[in-house]
């Protein structure tokens, strides 16, 4: 085995390194001129290392927008957790300052509650008034057959209720000593008109004056004037007198019966004319306003629902029905075939929309109160307003924006979760009255106690608590709303317990978390001795 040169081979070593050390920096001299062409050198410069630097956590905001923070992670009553705030986002988000009034939720709470806002925007206010409606004869089609005089029903030509009759058709026949004896006044005196025809001037005045006395007396019994007539050709009175139905139509009431006595003015039969039949629709107090006379109306029976029935309101009636708070209006419906039966139960629609157009927000939109209407808007994203709203004309869907909504602002059309957490609300709400007017404190207290007493039907306890720094409160005996009854599982009056509590309104304190107060062994006192 034949051993080199050991100082030969470094040398050899060096060599080849310098070669490729100078291959090396060849090879990134021609790569250099290539992509810097026109310039003499090109010095490669490390890139400066990103450094990440960390956000300063300054504390924990309520989520709902209310004056209450906190140093370390926590919840609000209604289970959701607060956001933490860092350094530069104090006043809001990028600075701008947030609104007292404000609501602030994240955008990933809003994703999970579902919350939808819609622009506010101009639109026509088309409207239907929908009313229950009945359908009666017209009054002024109803005929009543009832004979002035004294007498007895003969015979019946019509002796059923619900019959159609014809004009003109026979219904019943009476007899009656009054009529016979003016019948026969009245063809005496005709007799002695012929008679007295060569006579002195006075005495065929007089007797002329008779005969019409006699006429006039007949026909204000409505006996016809072809009874009349047949009655001065013979000469003779007829027992029986026939009565004849005055309209086409139903006979609606029959009271006289075979061989019953009547009095004058008895009504023995009523027949109604139903080609043409009333609508009376009651129309809610409200929607009132918007019906007007002459506008048209759209029927629907139940009986025909493949078939619409149109007419027009001829008439609103002057006076409300206290007990339904409705005032009826009244729709003529022609009845060809009397399809439309009198009491049958009908839907009316009254279009009353106008052509006018005015701001409107969907109806679901207004939180109602009772004594002021709510809109939650969207002032940007995660951030929303409460506003007090004046409202004018309904629609089905929409209703007109007075006061409080400009044209195109975002209002929240689903959010039940901002009215359901009415506690939470109430703060920001409080903001809406006046400047001067107390708000309320949302943010939590502690205190240790003893449980006393449990209403769950009431969702409330009774606590004889220590004193309560964050409050300057001596120690004392309350009671106190829950915010849900869940808490108090496994809790028994009696038992020791710490607890946490925010003011919800004006003198109402509600628990938000309770849990039994460890005991502390702490030695007993040392006893004297004797």
């Amino acid at each position: 085995m034949t051993i080199g040169n050991p100082r030969g081979m470094k040398t050899g070593l060096v060599i080849a390194i310098a070669l490729v050390v100078a291959i090396a920096g060849g090879g990134g001299y021609w790569l250099g001129m290539r992509g810097g062409a026109g310039h003499e050198t090109a010095t490669a410069t490390p890139a400066p290392a990103v450094v990440k630097q960390e956000r300063k956590l300054l504390y924990y905001r309520n989520p709902m927008g209310l004056p209450d923070t906190s140093p370390t992670p926590k919840k609000d009553p209604m289970g959701m957790e607060y956001i933490p705030v860092y350094e530069g986002e104090e006043n809001g988000d990028g600075g701008e300052p947030a609104s007292a009034n404000q609501i602030k939720i994240s955008t990933e709470k809003i994703q999970k509650l579902g919350v939808r806002t819609e622009a506010a925007k101009l639109r026509v206010m088309d409207k239907i008034v929908r009313a229950a409606g009945r359908i009666e004869p017209d009054e002024r089609r109803i005929y009543a057959i009832a004979p002035k005089f004294e007498g007895y029903v003969e015979r019946l030509h019509v002796n059923v209720t619900g019959q159609p009759v014809a004009k003109g058709q026979p219904l019943f026949e009476v007899y009656s000593p009054e009529l016979v004896s003016a019948q026969r006044e009245y063809a005496l005196a005709s007799q002695g008109v012929q008679a007295m025809k060569d006579g002195s001037a006075e005495a065929q005045n007089g007797m002329k004056q008779l005969a019409e006395s006699s006429l006039t007396r007949l026909k204000n019994w409505d006996i016809s004037e072809e009874q009349i007539k047949a009655l001065a050709n013979s000469g003779e009175a007829r027992r029986a007198l026939t009565f004849r139905s005055p309209v086409s139509g139903i006979v609606t009431e029959k009271k006289a019966l075979q061989g019953m006595r009547f009095m004058p003015g008895e009504a023995l039969y009523q027949v109604a004319d139903l080609s043409s039949v009333w609508v009376v629709a009651d129309v809610f107090e409200q929607d009132i306003g918007l019906v007007k006379t002459g506008a048209r109306a759209k029927v629907r029976i139940n009986a025909y629902p493949d078939k619409r029935f149109e007419g027009r309101i001829s008439y609103v009636y002057p006076t409300l029905k206290a007990e339904t708070r409705t005032v009826s209006v009244r729709i003529e419906l022609a009845n060809p075939g009397q399809l439309l039966k009198p009491a049958m139960f009908a839907e009316v629609e009254l279009p009353v929309g106008s052509s006018r157009q005015a701001l409107t927000i969907p109806d679901s939109a207004v939180i109602d109160s009772g004594t002021r209407r709510i809109a939650l808007v969207q002032v940007k994203e995660g951030r929303f307003e409460p506003r007090e709203v004046k409202l004018g004309a309904r629609s089905d869907n929409y209703v007109e924006v007075l006061e409080g909504v400009k044209d195109g602002e975002q209002v929240v059309v689903a959010a039940n979760f901002l009215i359901d957490a009415e506690s939470n609300l109430k703060a920001a709400l409080g903001g809406l009255g006046s400047a001067s007017a107390p708000k309320a404190v949302a943010s939590g207290h502690k205190a240790d106690g003893t449980l006393d007493s449990i209403d769950a039907k009431a969702g409330s306890v009774s606590l004889s608590h220590g004193p309560v720094a964050s409050l300057n409160w001596p120690p004392m005996t309350m009671e106190f709303k829950l915010a849900n009854t869940a808490l108090l599982q496994g809790l028994k009056p009696g038992a020791s317990v710490a607890f946490e509590f925010v003011e919800r309104g004006q003198g109402e304190w509600v628990i938000t978390a309770i849990k039994p107060k460890a005991k502390s062994a702490t030695p007993s006192p040392p006893q004297p001795s004797p």
